[in-house]
């Protein structure tokens, strides 16, 4: 599976950007997909996820303002970020492809290149 993600960018605080992430094959056969981001000087975090079934997950700190979707007929994974801070500022990572390391913990495959986003204050 080959991710390509786009939609980084340079945003005031309270802005709104739209990731988006292309594959290589039909996301029906990806048993799910997500994102994750890594600030300067940190670890990466997990974002959110969805399944091909469409069921989504977050972390605690996006929840409420962060959306993931998928579009099936263009096989592309979608992350509408909201009310952004300076917070979110990271590299943004689409992965695919998980396997359970134990309950409601994964590890995936797949990772595409990262995407900037910057939040100014």
């Amino acid at each position: 599976v080959q991710l390509q993600a786009s939609g980084g960018g340079l945003v005031q605080a309270g802005g709104s950007l739209r990731l988006v992430c292309t594959t290589s094959e039909n996301i029906l056969s990806i048993n799910a997909m997500g994102w994750y981001r890594q600030a300067p000087g940190k670890q990466r975090e997990f974002v959110a996820s969805i399944t091909n079934g469409g069921y989504a997950m977050y972390h605690d700190s996006v929840k409420g303002r962060f959306t993931i979707s998928n579009d099936i007929a263009k096989n592309t994974l979608y992350l509408q970020m909201n009310s952004l801070s300076p917070e979110d500022t990271a590299v943004y990572y689409c992965v695919a492809d998980r396997t359970p390391l134990r309950p409601g913990v994964y590890e995936y495959r797949r990772w595409g290149r990262g995407t900037q986003v910057t939040v100014s204050s």
